[in-house]
């Protein structure tokens, strides 16, 4: 596909809990043009359409069909990712998608190269990375304010989504658990920070077999938990460095923290499923921790998708790649095959860590 000029015309797919945040943040950004929300309830579709002021709303099928659409935005749940992937490749788009990639290395790998062979993108969530807490946390890391970053505690705990969520059987089934759910958030902050991952030794397990819904006209429905709800793992990189992470669904004490600890000094990163937040860096020697406020700009979700039509107009790389997700998703799925097998797992992929954004990118503003 050209890169063409003017806003990138953007289809989203799936009008779940989280196209709000996307809906409010793509239509906000001037270099983009929302015209279309697909969902299989097309009332829901319609719905969030009219909530967003975008134009249109219907079936996947029909907004695929739509030549001003370049851009589709996956929502969808993990299990239908690649299969909504490789549609809108097939109708020429190019492809913003929700994490993980995929479910399995077979079909994120065969989603890669079929946007490669056909002259398209796909680059995918997290994009909380790019926002102006993480990334000013990552050129305080990249200006070398704690010297060699050499380790780090990623630590996630909550007593699990099934009290909030309204229909959470999906994470704890296959594709989910924190692990899935929550793992892209820390994994790809340290792959930015530390760089590629080379092995992982990890264990894992879950507190209870079923959980029950805890909100919403299903409250009180009890469903099976097949996937460990606790993950441990050893996380080694290639450059050197390693970095302890804990996930878990099954802490009654909630906490969210990403602690880097260099030659100099440590620095204490924001939650890594949030936009903002201060870093705080204690440094050798100088006493009071001093505190980074987030700099850069305010947007969330959806700011990933902007990133990747820019880069598609400019012709350069987008920052949030599809190789990126997929060697992130990659030692997810490598540190569940050392949870089963008890022993540590080689990472075979690698990827480009790309480029802290510059503390002014500003996606209110018309660039295209």
């Amino acid at each position: 596909m050209s890169a063409g000029t003017g806003p990138v015309g953007v289809g989203v797919i799936g009008a779940g809990v989280i196209s709000d945040t996307y809906l409010e943040n793509l239509t906000s950004f001037p270099d983009l043009r929302v015209l279309g929300v697909a969902d299989l309830d097309t009332a829901r579709a319609g719905a969030q359409a009219a909530k967003h002021g975008v134009p249109w709303s219907g079936t996947a099928a029909e907004l695929l069909d739509n030549p001003e659409i370049e851009l589709v935005v996956n929502l969808t749940i993990p299990a239908a990712h690649v299969e909504v992937g490789l549609a809108a490749l097939a109708a020429g788009k190019h492809v913003w998608t929700e994490k993980p990639l995929a479910l399995d290395r077979q079909s994120g790998r065969a989603l890669l190269d079929r946007a490669r062979d056909s002259g398209l993108r796909v680059a995918s969530a997290p994009d909380t990375v790019l926002g102006a807490g993480l990334q000013t946390a990552r050129r305080a890391v990249d200006d070398g304010r704690i010297g060699d970053p050499r380790t780090a505690l990623a630590l996630f705990q909550t007593p699990g989504p099934e009290s909030w969520h309204v229909a959470p059987e999906f994470l704890f089934q296959a594709g989910g658990g924190p692990l899935l759910d929550m793992g892209p958030y820390y994994l790809t902050a340290l792959v930015h920070l530390f760089g590629p991952i080379r092995q992982v030794t990890a264990s894992g397990d879950r507190a209870r077999e079923t959980r029950v819904i805890g909100s919403g006209p299903r409250a009180g429905t009890e469903f099976p938990v097949t996937v460990p709800t606790t993950v441990r793992a050893l996380v080694e990189f290639h450059r050197g460095g390693c970095a302890q992470l804990l996930l878990t669904f099954d802490s009654a004490l909630p906490r969210a923290s990403l602690e880097v600890i260099g030659t100099y000094g440590a620095a204490v990163l924001p939650d890594p499923n949030r936009f903002d937040g201060a870093t705080l860096l204690h440094l050798v020697g100088h006493g009071e921790p001093e505190e980074l406020a987030a700099r850069g700009h305010p947007a969330s979700r959806g700011t990933g998708a902007l990133e990747l039509a820019r880069a598609i107009r400019a012709g350069v790389p987008e920052r949030a790649s599809g190789e990126l997700a997929y060697h992130v998703l990659d030692a997810m799925l490598a540190i569940d095959e050392s949870i089963v097998r008890g022993q540590t797992v080689a990472v075979a992929s690698s990827a480009e860590i790309p480029p802290a954004l510059p503390a002014d990118w500003d996606p209110h503003a018309r660039t295209l």
